[in-house]
Order: C-alpha cells, then sequence, then structure tokens
C-alpha cells in the first residue's frame, strides 16, 4: 500500500511558518505600548485633568478628594499579585481582554458617582485596573516575545507612559470640554470597549510558541524542537516560584530599589511647585522642569532599554540611582534655573537607565514560568509604596515647616540601594535549586 505524497494541513501550516521572515513579535510591540497607553484614564496625569470638576460638583474639600484617590490607590493595589496568578493560569491573551472589558466599566462606574464613597469606589477600580493591571500586563508581555531584544524593546515600549502623558491631557480636556466630566469618562469606556477590546480580540497572541517560533523569532524546523521551543520559555525545572524568589538577596535588592525609586518620585513631583517656592523658583521653572525630563526621558527609556542589552544589569542599576540621587542633590541646594534645568535631564537620565535595566531583569533572573505572580508582588511593592509618597512629604513639611529635611533624606535613600545593586548576586539555576529544596523542606517540617 502506497504512502501519499500529498502534504498534510499541519505540514503546510510548518512550511508557512518556515518561509515567512517576520516575526509576530513586532506587533507584540505595538500592542504592549498600547495596552500601557489606554491606562491613562486611572493614571495620574489623566485624572488630574478631572479632579477640579469633580471635587466641585461633589462638593468636596482638596482633602476629602485627596484621600479618596490614596485610599483608592491603596485598595487597588492589592490584587495585582492575584493579576499576576491568572496571568500565568490563563495566559496573557485571556488576561488582558478580561481586564480592558473590567476597565471600560471602570469609566463607565466614573460616569455614575454622585458621592464621595461612589468616588472612591470609582477611583479603586481606575487605579486598579489602569495603572494596576493594564499597565502590570503591558510589562509583562514582551518577556514572552524577547530575550537578546528584550532590553531594547522594552525601552520602546515604554515610550507609550510619555506619548500617553502627551495625548491623554488634551483629549481628557476636549471631552470634558464637550460632555463635562461625567460623559468624558463615560466616552474613554465606550473607546476603549469598543476600540481596543476588539483589536486585542484579532491580534493579541501570548507567545512565539503559537507560530512555530522561539524568543526574538528563532525558526524552529521540526514539531519537537516547537516544543523544545515552548519549553525555554516556560520551563518549571529552572525557573523561580514566587516562594523561591523572595528567597534570593537579589528579589529584595532590586524590588526595594524599584519601591523606593516610586516612592520618592512620586512624592517630589507631587510636591514640586512649592519644593521649589521653598527655593525661590516658581510654577514656570517646575514646569521647564518638568518638560525637559520628560524629553529626556523618551530619549533615555529606549537608550537604557538597549544598554540593557549590552552590560550587566547591576552596573546600570547603580548609574540610574546614581543620576537620580545628584540630580534630587541638585534641586535640594539650587540657586539657578540652570540648576534646575540639569536636573531635569539627570532625573530624564536616571530613570531611563534605572527601569530600563530593572525591567528585562525579572524574565531573564527568575524565568517566565511564574513571571506573573513575580511581578505582580512587585508591582503591588511599588504602587503601594508610591501612594505614600506625598504622606511622607505632607508630614515633613508639617513637622517642620519645610520641604528640605524630606529633600535630604530622598537625596540620600538611593546611595546604599545603589551599591547593594551593584554588589548583587544575580540569581541562577543552581540557586533556584536550592531555593525549591529549602521551600520542600519547608512545606514537610
Amino acid at each position: 500500500m502506497s504512502t501519499s505524497s500529498t502534504p498534510t494541513a499541519s505540514q503546510s501550516q510548518t512550511k508557512q511558518l518556515l518561509t515567512s521572515r517576520f516575526y509576530y513579535g513586532w506587533i507584540m510591540l505595538p500592542l504592549a505600548m498600547l495596552a500601557l497607553a489606554a491606562s491613562a484614564p486611572g493614571q495620574t496625569y489623566g485624572v488630574m485633568i478631572f479632579n477640579e470638576h469633580i471635587r466641585t460638583s461633589l462638593q468636596l474639600s482638596h482633602s476629602q478628594l485627596a484621600f479618596a484617590y490614596t485610599l483608592g490607590t491603596i485598595i487597588g493595589c492589592l490584587p495585582i499579585t492575584f493579576f499576576g496568578s491568572l496571568m500565568d493560569r490563563y495566559g496573557l491573551r485571556r488576561t488582558i481582554l478580561v481586564m480592558l472589558c473590567l476597565f471600560s466599566l471602570a469609566c463607565g462606574l466614573m460616569s455614575l458617582v454622585s458621592n464621595w464613597f461612589m468616588l472612591l469606589a470609582g477611583f479603586t477600580f481606575l487605579r486598579m485596573l489602569g495603572p494596576g493591571a493594564l499597565a502590570f500586563l503591558s510589562s509583562n508581555t514582551l518577556s514572552f516575545w524577547f530575550d537578546r531584544k528584550l532590553g531594547t524593546v522594552e525601552g520602546i515600549r515604554s515610550t507609550g507612559t510619555a506619548l500617553s502623558m502627551m495625548i491623554a491631557p488634551i483629549l481628557g480636556l476636549f471631552l470634558l470640554q464637550q460632555f463635562g466630566w461625567q460623559k468624558a469618562y463615560l466616552t474613554l469606556g465606550g473607546l476603549i470597549a469598543c476600540g481596543l477590546i476588539p483589536a486585542f480580540w484579532y491580534l493579541f497572541r501570548n507567545s512565539p510558541s503559537e507560530f512555530g517560533r522561539g524568543l526574538d523569532g528563532v525558526e524552529v524546523i521540526q514539531r519537537d524542537e516547537v516544543e523544545k521551543s515552548h519549553a525555554a520559555v516556560k520551563n518549571p525545572q529552572v525557573d523561580f516560584t514566587l516562594a523561591e524568589a523572595i528567597r534570593t538577596p537579589a528579589f529584595w535588592i532590586f524590588g526595594s530599589s524599584k519601591a523606593m525609586y516610586a516612592l520618592i518620585q512620586t512624592a517630589f513631583f507631587f510636591s514640586l511647585v512649592p519644593i521649589l517656592t521653598e527655593r525661590g523658583f516658581g510654577e514656570t521653572e517646575a514646569a521647564s522642569l518638568t518638560t525637559i525630563f520628560g524629553t529626556t526621558l523618551i530619549v533615555m527609556q529606549m537608550v537604557g532599554g538597549a544598554l540593557a542589552d549590552r552590560f550587566p544589569p547591576t552596573a546600570l542599576l547603580f548609574v540610574g540611582l546614581s543620576f537620580f540621587s545628584t540630580g534630587l542633590a541638585l534641586v535640594s541646594f539650587a540657586s539657578t534655573g540652570g540648576m534646575l534645568l540639569l536636573a531635569g535631564v539627570l532625573f530624564g537620565c536616571g530613570q531611563g537607565t534605572f527601569f530600563g535595566a530593572m525591567q528585562p531583569i525579572w524574565a531573564r533572573c527568575y524565568g517566565r514560568t511564574h513571571l506573573g505572580k513575580i511581578r505582580g508582588f512587585l508591582m503591588t511593592m511599588m504602587v503601594g509604596s508610591s501612594s505614600i509618597g506625598p504622606l511622607v512629604a505632607g508630614v515633613t513639611f508639617d513637622m517642620w515647616g519645610s520641604f528640605s529635611p524630606a529633600m535630604y533624606a530622598f537625596t540620600l535613600a538611593p546611595i546604599p540601594l545603589a551599591i547593594l545593586c551593584l554588589l548583587a548576586p544575580l540569581p541562577s539555576k543552581r540557586e533556584a535549586e536550592v531555593a525549591k529544596g529549602e521551600c520542600v523542606a519547608a512545606a514537610t517540617s
């Protein structure tokens, strides 16, 4: 009996994959940027345009509005580790589609707000699902598509924040003028539901193994090599669980540095105008510093990501924190506008270098099998710490009548962490095996 030479559907699909030179990861890059930009209605720069109108409409004081936002942020950051677990279990595609649906509903909820408690609920869901879930899922997406180029593409993805900061306030102001703040939020929810959800449903994919490719678009020839490629993306034998990751010193050094950076930066920019007023400057200088910071950041996010593919992350983290500390020192002792502009440049260089190195660390050092839960835990740390930053600065001012003590503390805080980052041992496969053994021993004891 002769064997038919007609190719099967599977063989035809494999041939099509092998003859295709295009790597789908380059479609995932703009989708990850879009997910990051879509979080704008829940980001501080997206909410700020509506704040005064919300306050006067609900007849709230400034402190009541601020307390609702702070408390909503703290509550909203708590489930992020759970979102990471969902990502690990059900995949990125399902999880991000669900979060987009819920975020559009959260925007709709804001259109129904009529009192402080409803505002607290609205802020909680906006912060939880926007800068919480969507930004978190965006930051994990490219780790499943790139390895060798991960730093570079993460740097490009991060520019989505800068672009969103440029567009979101303008769009928000237009909608506010046309419809008022409640219908503006309803419109934003409709744009997400009708525009982004269909696009992500059609285009978003979990990993390159769905196309018979490996990380960075490496082609695979045989079906067993496809399976090996998928195992390279998720390999439980060498990847860390969250319980194992928290047993490594690097986890806490890097995670604490990230949380500290978020706390100081949020406190500094939230109180930027009064901080500069103490030093004889005004709103014009504050706007100039912010502008030069944003402009430098756009460039340095891409440069920092490219550097992360070529140099040790520990050295780059040290440099980033050193830039940050130097910029804070310049502001603390600023006597001219030029010093403030230089501080803005240093802030942009510091953040671009620091987060350019930080983004790829988790997938490269701890693996991808449990990446969602690991980074969800870290995201909770970062968002939670950022929410108390303005409170730290405010309490300092109330106690001493000046922001200077807080600025001195903020300037010094990054230095020991920078040294620890430089000396931190990167986790290894051997350390993963030791951590697994410790976890088993702890569970059986």
